[in-house]
């Protein structure tokens, strides 16, 4: 079963699509509608009186809506789902994609350094006392 911002994500696709007032998708837009709390689904709707997308991604830590960077405790939160996720800038839903971490790079070649003669050093002559 799908979460509450997989639902939003769902909603807000067909709302912001090419053609949300087709009959099709005004049956989808009801049903999906039904299956988000109110409160939530009042938010949303909120955000879209206003012209802006209710549902925002995250990637790599920062709101695709706003581009501010989220709290590590934010980001934290919303990596593990146990909560719906507000961004604190923009008001935004919070919907974070899974990272999967890069291919680790290679470190970069050694590069080999040239055998450079080793410098003498010049003996220095005594100089004899001076005689009294």
């Amino acid at each position: 079963m799908k979460n509450v911002i997989e639902i939003l994500v769902d909603l807000q696709n067909i709302e912001m699509g090419p053609s949300p007032d087709s009959a099709g998708n005004q049956t989808a837009i009801k049903r999906l509608k039904q299956s988000i709390p109110a409160q939530i689904l009042a938010h949303y709707d909120r955000l879209l009186a206003r012209g802006k997308k209710g549902v925002a991604l995250v990637k790599h830590g920062v709101c695709s809506e706003c581009h501010m960077a989220l709290a590590s405790g934010t980001h934290a939160q919303l990596l593990r789902a146990e909560d719906i996720v507000i961004c604190g800038s923009c008001g935004r839903y919070l919907w974070a994609i899974s990272e999967e971490p890069a291919a680790p790079v290679p470190p970069p070649a050694a590069k080999k350094e040239k055998a450079t003669p080793k410098k003498r050093r010049k003996k220095t002559e005594s100089i004899p006392a001076a005689e009294p």
